[in-house]
């Protein structure tokens, strides 16, 4: 169609509309379809086969030679992949669009048989004489109406035209004229698109091509959007979500996955699997948005999403469980969503929620992922196949002072990082394939008052068994038995020297303001001993490790003394999670994701 339109001067008539034949537009949607399927079966391939194949059967400088090539050649594909999914949606949603105004032109057409009116080849109706004059009752003359592209842009004259047929004529004509200016704006919009799609010349695919991508991905959801982007049912349950993606054809699912990998990467309900290649694809559109780019923000963030890419691409050593990215994006402070281990097939799955100063950057990438990742194993060793979660879901508050302040820890982040946890657990529990799958909720820091925060809705956190706090200032309520799974199913670790743990309520004025004015938790802590002789108020609520607020207490090492070598450190409150400093933390946690807690070492409450 494209060489017959160009916008809004377009030369397209209602007879060509008519002809355009849109089955052949979807056969060739079809065919870039096949290429796109063919290149991702391709990766797979290398992914799956020939790179495992190599590490597990050959040594040497060579192996590193040969693995280049063929990550070069697996991102080859990827793209191709990307791009010819594009080209598909591209042509299917022209098809989509040119077929609609073919079903309101031969509606008009049709109307205009009916009434035995003539519609010419420049699209204007003329119409029959009809109804009785006033003064001589004869017939009323007929004439031609011309169609007008938009009606209700056109001011009333405030002239009735006398003969009944003119309005009726008037109406098929611009019926006519408004669906060749709609077909013939669709031509135009598509054919851009369709030019843009251009791979560069030879075997490489640099980081500024993943940035055409992005570009590219973004034209084609912008011109796609009645075609697909409102069928995605963003506002139902996980569980109709999951009934919605199984409901779809194959090709309708690539269709996404090629156009809205963002969209279906991140949205819960949908198989892991799914995600996973849904999100992997968009990291690397992410990536290239963000390349060129050299404020702060940008820089930092693309850190992080290259070494998430590093790790995905790495092929997983002996006993280590392989890596799903449920989630990814760059909105706010940045999010990711990573398992270790495949959360529909594992009868086990824990997620971790991260706290304060948390964000999108190397540190989470290295230092959160392998806490997930090390849990995952530690968890393993117990049986039923476990899966592990870092969940970063949310904007975690950010504080410029590290640990020194906990004033911009307001409870909002943790209110919308709540309902979206919830969210999250309630599609794994939907895609979960278990029978009866045993979910844990972990909460780190700020990330236990977000844990916290997500139990206060109806029917708490979705299908979630088990509670676990460590280094927690406190969960937003008073005992564990709020919390809405039963007092002996919050578990709750808390070392002798994380001063976190113990930093007095806020709302302890004169406590606050030694806080707020002296900026440090070792002045915070000596000040609240003495405001708060009982030992059971934190910065939001109840001590967790406490008597009084009922959870049971597992064993964690010390871990480092606020004071060493003349220098304040808060290290204590990192080492939960770490198999080397504190291996009796993850053992007990790794317990606890098993579905083993009866076997976690206790100790008493302060």
């Amino acid at each position: 169609m494209s060489g017959r339109s160009g916008g809004a001067g377009s030369a397209l008539t209602w007879t060509a509309l008519r002809e355009v034949k849109c089955a052949e537009l979807e056969q060739a949607a079809d065919g870039w379809g096949r290429v796109s399927n063919r290149a991702d079966a391709a990766r797979d391939r290398i992914e799956g086969q020939l790179l495992p194949g190599l590490h597990n059967t050959q040594k040497g400088e060579a192996v590193g030679a040969a693995v280049g090539r063929l990550r070069r050649l697996e991102a080859n594909f990827q793209y191709i992949y990307t791009e010819c999914g594009l080209l598909r949606t591209t042509l299917n949603s022209l098809a989509h669009e040119i077929r609609a105004q073919q079903r309101v032109l031969q509606g008009a057409l049709d109307d205009a048989a009916a009434l035995r009116f003539t519609v010419h080849a420049d699209g204007s109706v003329t119409y029959p004489a009809a109804g009785e004059g006033l003064v001589d009752g004869k017939p009323l003359a007929g004439g031609t109406a011309s169609g007008v592209p938009n009606p209700g842009m056109v001011t009333p004259s405030g002239l009735v035209a006398p003969n009944p047929n003119a309005g009726k004529a008037q109406d098929i004509a611009d019926r006519v004229a408004q669906a060749v200016r709609t077909a013939a704006d669709a031509d135009w919009r598509y054919a851009r698109i369709l030019r843009s799609l251009k791979a560069q010349e030879g075997l490489d695919v640099p980081a500024a091509t993943w940035k055409d991508a992005a570009a590219d991905a973004a034209a084609v959801r912008q011109a796609a959007g009645s075609y697909m982007r409102n069928a995605i049912p963003h506002d139902a349950s996980p569980a109709e979500r999951k009934a919605w993606w199984a409901g779809l054809t194959d090709e309708q699912r690539e269709e996404y996955l090629a156009v809205y990998p963002d969209q279906i990467g991140n949205l819960d309900g949908i198989p892991a699997l799914v995600r996973d290649a849904a999100n992997r694809d968009n990291l690397q559109l992410l990536m290239g948005k963000l390349e060129g780019r050299d404020d702060d923000d940008a820089v930092t963030k693309l850190a992080a999403l290259r070494e998430i890419d590093r790790q995905l691409r790495a092929v997983p050593g002996p006993g280590e469980p392989p890596m799903y990215l449920l989630g990814i994006g760059d909105q706010g402070n940045g999010r990711a969503i990573v398992s270790y281990g495949n959360p529909d097939t594992a009868r086990n799955v824990a997620a971790y929620v991260p706290g304060l100063n948390t964000s999108l950057d190397e540190e989470f990438a290295d230092g959160d992922l392998k806490r997930a990742r090390d849990l995952s194993i530690a968890s393993n060793r117990y049986g039923a196949p476990a899966a592990a979660i870092a969940w970063l879901g949310y904007d975690a508050p950010q504080s410029p002072d590290g640990l020194r302040s906990l004033s911009v820890a307001a409870g909002g982040s943790a209110e919308e990082g709540g309902m979206a946890f919830r969210g999250f657990m309630s599609g794994i529990e939907a895609t979960n394939e278990s029978e009866d799958p045993h979910l844990t909720a972990i909460g780190h820091s700020y990330g236990s008052r977000t844990v916290g925060a997500a139990t206060q809705h109806p029917g708490g956190i979705p299908g979630v068994d088990d509670i676990v706090f460590v280094g927690s200032p406190g969960v937003g309520v008073e005992k564990a038995e709020d919390l809405g799974v039963g007092r002996d199913h919050v578990f709750v670790g808390a070392a002798a020297n994380d001063v976190v743990t113990k930093l007095p309520s806020k709302s302890e004025s004169a406590v606050g303001a030694v806080e707020m004015l002296f900026g440090g938790p070792a002045v915070a802590y000596a000040a609240g001993d003495l405001a708060d002789r009982g030992d059971d108020d934190v910065w939001f609520g109840k001590d967790p490790a406490s008597e009084a607020f009922g959870a049971r207490r597992f064993e964690v090492g010390d871990g480092p003394p606020l004071i060493a070598g003349g220098k304040l450190t808060v290290d204590a409150h990192s080492e939960y999670f770490d198999p080397e400093l504190d291996k009796t933390s993850v053992q007990n946690m790794a317990l606890i994701s098993a579905g083993r807690s009866q076997n976690v070492k206790t100790e008493g409450p302060r």
